[in-house]
């Protein structure tokens, strides 16, 4: 994992964000420009290590239901190198704080892209 690649200067069609989100991105340069380093600044501000910035982001992602962002997460996580079984285990975690269902769904979300790459 790179911080170099969360630069101000890696374009949308770089990341591959998909429908809406990359269009705007690629509308909007400037305002993806300055989101990349917000995420590059946010990386820098604190002691946790690329794969805890990963998981935390992942962590979040469910918590907050949000599916795209889960699935996003997932593919850098898994571009990053991370296992199916560290990406699933954030689900697994996520069962004492968010409660089973909502774990489920996000587990569910990790799956539709761990299990897509399986094929």
């Amino acid at each position: 994992m790179d911080d170099e690649r969360i630069n101000a200067g890696v374009r949308a069609s770089d990341v591959g964000l998909p429908g809406v989100a990359g269009r705007v991105a690629d509308e909007q340069p400037e305002l993806w420009a300055a989101f990349q380093a917000l995420g590059a600044t946010s990386a820098r501000a604190g002691p946790l290590d690329d794969v805890s910035r990963r998981l935390v982001g992942l962590a979040l992602a469910i918590g907050a239901g949000s599916e795209g962002a889960t699935h996003s997460h997932v593919r850098r996580g898994l571009a990053d190198g991370l296992s199916p079984e560290q990406l699933d285990h954030v689900a697994f975690l996520a069962v004492t704080t968010l409660g089973w269902p909502q774990a489920m769904r996000g587990l569910s979300w990790i799956r539709d892209i761990t299990r897509a790459n399986e094929a």
